[in-house]
């Protein structure tokens, strides 16, 4: 019995004394009370306390995988409306490819101990054998966040059957292995399962509490290779190599999703511990780092921006806020909350040089997932050598006897700090030999970037059947009817037709078509058909047998 159960159990004695039970009964109180108190704490053990544990982690897993929501609003929001809808596909794939991969391969590979390797799981594929199937949930959840990082990275020119390559590798082996050296006690990077006499770092491993390491560094770093290999969008450089803006088309998805990541980021940190029960203090504990951090990150790099550019931007701030979240997931259940303010604080900069030094390299990243995940990331591992506090650590982590070596600035030595820089090198290395050769190889293939035409048009239209918003602002339609132009003239022309009011279109009232010849000159201005639409570019596509429809920008006030 423990020390606070024979508490307990002494104020339960003390209770039944004072209500009269001896003297009415003359049973022993004392006894009564021990008996009580074994029996309702054998029953908690086998019982209750197990169901607590599994409903805490089953929820931490809804919360992760509700971050895959995030991450495809604040893609979506990134990208250019074109791609919209194909944006969205990846995001919602990541979880469908990164499950079936998980399911037959990353989980045993991450977690399987038949040979107790410390550089490969080696059991327990397709689940065989294997029973605990919420941590199996929670840490699938991890996987599909790791693989989400890069299709933002490469938006808007990655084929999709590059992307189903790539995710379902990232997912089966890269991620796993990288998570089987830290996370699993055989791993050769595991803290947990070193000891005082390991020789290896001297019985001391790299610290990654919830995964700052195995899924954002891991996912910066093939996000990086795969921008670089990918190759910029059209236009986002110029001649001289100096970078030329392309804007999200929706700030409003990019703020949603960054919300939705930090409410998500409840269940990726707190339910790193896995278990609630003896573990209350330090869960709450972590989500009130994780709060500072993400707030603090924000804050840094909203003023930092306003520095530099003299504007208040909120895609920086939402970038910052996440770097924020970032960089304490390493550390989050082995720093103090003020710790949490200052490494959020480096975060916004961190990630803001990162983002520069990008570019000076001429590499595109529409979401910046690289210096996001991977800078922040980095930071954030390096920031738990700094700061880990030995209670910390002796609380969340290890027994008192391993705990030999902690934070530098808490008097703990170098040793740690070293770990973790090791830690990040072998990561980036690991990425760099596996993902970088097979983005190549897919780019020499021919198969890892989409074709011009299909780049400039949007992958929306030509590859997903249409736009991601039928309805909206005033548009005007820039119309290719092969069909029907050589009926008419013999030979081919480009054409143009207009709505004059995009809002009748949108009430199915009537709307004046006018169709201009495009090749024709000022008077002989060629020729007008005067028609009555109520379907709007439905009736078109039908009727004339258009073969493409592509919408532009227009204005409400005017008729093109």
């Amino acid at each position: 019995m423990s020390p606070s159960e024979s508490k307990v159990c002494a104020k339960l004695g003390a209770d039944l004394v004072d209500a009269g039970l001896q003297n009415v009964t003359g049973l022993n109180s004392t006894l009564v009370a021990s008996a009580i108190c074994g029996y309702v704490g054998d029953h908690f053990d086998r019982y209750i306390g197990p169901s607590i544990n599994v409903s805490f982690i089953l929820f931490s897993a809804y919360l992760v995988f509700f971050m895959q929501a995030g991450f495809a609003m604040l893609c979506a929001g990134s990208v250019r409306q074109k791609n919209t809808i194909n944006i969205l596909l990846k995001n919602l794939l990541d979880a469908c490819v990164g499950c079936i991969a998980w399911y037959f391969f990353g989980f045993a590979f991450a977690y399987g101990e038949g040979t107790s390797n410390g550089f490969i799981g080696s059991d327990g594929f397709a689940l065989h054998d294997y029973n605990n199937y919420g941590y199996w949930l929670f840490q699938w959840t991890f996987a599909a966040t790791a693989a989400t990082i890069v299709s933002g990275a490469m938006a808007e020119r990655s084929s999709f059957v590059s992307y189903l390559g790539y995710a379902f590798m990232l997912s089966a082996f890269v991620y796993p292995v990288a998570v089987h050296w830290v996370w699993s006690p055989s791993g050769w990077l595991s803290y947990s399962g070193k000891s005082p006499t390991d020789p290896t770092f001297g019985g001391v491993g790299a610290i990654d509490y919830s995964g700052c390491g195995v899924v954002h560094l891991v996912g910066g770093s093939a996000a990086l290779w795969g921008a670089y290999l990918v190759g910029p969008r059209i236009g986002r450089f110029d001649a001289n190599g100096a970078a030329l803006e392309i804007r999200g088309h929706s700030a409003s998805l990019v703020v949603l999703g960054t919300f939705l990541l930090w409410f998500g980021w409840y269940g990726f940190n707190p339910g790193s511990a896995i278990s609630i029960v003896g573990m209350e203090h330090v869960v709450e504990r972590i989500a009130v780092v994780t709060t500072i951090g993400a707030a603090s990150g924000g804050l840094s790099a909203l003023f930092l921006k306003r520095l530099i550019s003299a504007t208040w931007d909120v895609m920086s701030v939402c970038n910052g806020t996440l770097g924020g979240l970032i960089s304490v997931t390493a550390g989050c259940a082995v720093i103090e909350p003020w710790e949490a303010f200052v490494i959020g604080s480096m975060a916004g900069p961190v990630y803001l040089l990162a983002s520069w030094l990008l570019l000076k390299a001429m590499i595109d990243d529409p979401v910046d997932a690289a210096p996001l995940h991977g800078g922040c990331g980095t930071w954030g591992l390096v920031a738990v050598g700094l700061f880990a506090g030995k209670e910390k650590m002796v609380t969340s982590l290890a027994p008192r006897e391993q705990v030999k070596y902690y934070g530098a600035f808490h008097g703990g030595g170098g040793r740690l700090l070293g770990v973790q820089l090791l830690y990040v090198v072998v990561i980036i290395g690991w990425v760099t030999l596996t993902i970088g050769p097979f983005f190549a190889v897919l780019s020499y293939m021919g198969i890892l970037r989409v074709p011009v035409d299909v780049e400039t048009s949007g992958q929306d239209m030509t590859k997903h059947g249409g736009p991601a918003y039928h309805v909206g602002g005033a548009r005007s339609m820039t119309v290719q009817m092969e069909p029907l132009l050589r009926a008419l003239k013999g030979g081919s022309v480009s054409w143009r037709a207009s709505l004059r009011s995009p809002l009748s279109m949108l009430k199915k009232k009537n709307s004046d078509i006018r169709i201009e010849d495009s090749e024709a000159s000022g008077k002989n201005g060629g020729k007008e058909i005067i028609g009555q639409d109520k379907q709007g570019v439905k009736t078109i596509n039908a009727a004339l047998g258009i073969a493409a429809v592509r919408f532009q920008e227009g204005n409400t006030s005017e008729a093109v």
